[in-house]
């Protein structure tokens, strides 16, 4: 085992970099759902695929310099819908981005999709065009609640989807949400045994939650009560390991060989590279830590020469709880020796927060690792606070 080297008091020392993954975001959709707070933009006319490529490009070659020397892992399409672009357009985004990037030999390549603007046909196109996983957003297989969702795809087509999926690629994620207008109990357990009898290797069920600047968030609808909440995340749980997949990270469920690679370097506070409108990153260096974002809405992006909006340094007093928000979300916890690897910064500059967590029940450790406890994966944001307050609390 290679030496720790331990920074000073409020110092940041990477001795290695994290793992680096690339992330994409294509902003469009056909109709924005009213739930949805993410940079996305309903498309008006024919989407402009080779310029955002092209534009795609330009991001890439400006971050080159800071990456230069450092393989990719995973690359993720996300959005918006990603797969409102062809294949054609998706294969030369590919071969764009190993023409400047040196990826990983089987790198993880995702593209999330929606039932509805996809078909089997192009599914397989993706396939050919070097995509390794696809995330299809069902959200559910339930007819009454994808209508209270605003979505523009129904139960059976998202079947399809799910079924056409598995027909082009092994690893396939299945997006659920639970807790919907009007849901009981009974309908968000269906939800999720659907996804496990159509045989998806991944499911991802996030609980629904009202946003600021989105349509619910101004009329906002009946959502179950916080304890009816809880109970249809811990009976989601509960099916899902019964069917044999492993509850890796708070809203992450996976059979064995298919944990998604791409998210658990968010969780573990790796690097990222984020490109396109309002994409955003993560870069380290020996000695700090910075973030990046970009232009958000798409014409003023296609027209830019310079996308960036922000680059700064993240304060060594907030890289602490920033790397919690991420590794906390993970069931297994992390290995104490992840925090020296990934901040910079000793453990000892969390002790007061880790002891105030371990005493709130909310926490566990030993000599190797650190974990929430059975009650910190239901209080999570609880949790979080204790490091949020830092340790003059």
């Amino acid at each position: 085992m290679d030496p720790i080297v331990l920074s000073k008091p409020g110092e940041v020392r990477l001795e290695v970099l994290p793992p680096l993954a690339l992330y994409v975001h294509i902003p469009w959709c056909v109709r924005k759902c009213p739930y949805c707070d993410f940079n996305s933009h309903e498309r008006a006319a024919a989407l402009p695929e080779r310029e955002y490529v092209e534009r795609l490009f330009l991001d890439l070659e400006a971050v080159l310099p800071s990456v230069w020397g450092r393989r990719v892992l995973s690359l993720f399409i996300g959005g918006g819908t990603p797969s409102l672009f062809s294949p054609e357009s998706i294969e030369t985004l590919l071969s764009g981005v190993r023409a400047r990037l040196q990826l990983e030999p089987g790198a993880e390549i995702t593209l999330e999709a929606n039932p509805g603007t996809v078909e089997a046909a192009r599914f397989a196109g993706f396939r050919q065009a070097g995509v390794n996983r696809i995330s299809v957003g069902a959200q559910s297989f339930d007819d009454r609640m994808l209508a209270a969702l605003g979505r523009i795809h129904g139960a059976d087509e998202a079947r399809r989807a799910v079924a056409a999926a598995l027909h082009s690629f092994d690893n396939v994620n299945v997006d659920l949400m639970y807790a919907l207008p009007g849901q009981s109990l009974a309908m968000a357990r269906a939800d999720v045994e659907e996804a496990v009898r159509l045989g998806v290797p991944h499911v991802s069920a996030y609980q629904l939650t009202i946003e600021p600047n989105t349509v619910f968030w101004s009329k906002p609808p009946q959502l179950p009560q916080h304890d009816e909440s809880a109970d249809m995340q811990l009976a989601l749980e509960d099916a899902l390991c019964a069917a044999g997949y492993g509850h890796y990270e708070t809203s992450a469920f996976a059979r064995s060989g298919h944990r998604c690679r791409h998210n658990l370097n968010y969780w573990e506070f790796g690097d990222y590279v984020g490109i396109g409108a309002g994409a955003h990153g993560k870069l380290s260096f020996p000695d700090r830590i910075t973030r990046h974002s970009r232009i958000k809405q798409p014409k003023e992006y296609l027209l830019s020469r310079n996308s960036l909006v922000e680059e700064r340094e993240v304060p060594a007093k907030e890289i602490p709880f920033e790397f919690m928000l991420n590794a906390l979300r993970l069931t297994e916890g992390f290995e104490m020796r992840l925090f020296w690897e990934r901040t910079g910064l000793q453990i000892s500059s969390i002790e007061n927060s880790l002891r105030r967590a371990e005493n709130a029940g909310l926490l566990e450790r030993d000599w190797r690792r650190i974990r929430p406890s059975a009650r910190g994966r239901l209080f999570l944001n609880e949790l979080l606070e204790l490091f949020l307050a830092g340790e003059k609390r």
